[in-house]
């Protein structure tokens, strides 16, 4: 079994204000690290409805808005909360240890 890339990304991450975003690109993924008020989640930053860009989507209470055509998605889960998107997006752990942060992504 495969083991999951650990990718430290405190110095991508750092400065960004509660509900801001910073898109990281990882080799093929496309990565969306959010920080919201209790911590640092990472989505994809493609939208499932027709694979928009996030990036440059409103972010407040928990979700993100695409900015083409409105789909919401939360941050935490990836869960659909808004149509037109009605697949989930996929979600990444983030882990924080001291003063450092972590992107946990599969090894497929």
């Amino acid at each position: 079994m495969l083991q999951p890339k650990i990718i430290n990304i405190t110095s991508e991450v750092a400065g960004l204000a509660e509900g801001q975003a910073k898109v990281l690109r990882l080799n093929r993924l496309r990565i969306a690290v959010i920080k919201l008020n209790d911590g640092y989640y990472a989505i994809d930053e493609i939208c499932s409805h027709e694979e928009e860009s996030l990036a440059g989507g409103s972010i407040s209470d928990g979700q993100i808005e695409c900015p083409k055509h409105g789909a919401r998605f939360d941050i935490k889960t990836g869960e659909v909360k808004a149509f037109p998107a009605v697949i989930p997006i996929r979600t990444y752990p983030v882990t924080q240890k001291n003063d450092e942060i972590f992107l946990n992504i599969p090894n497929e």
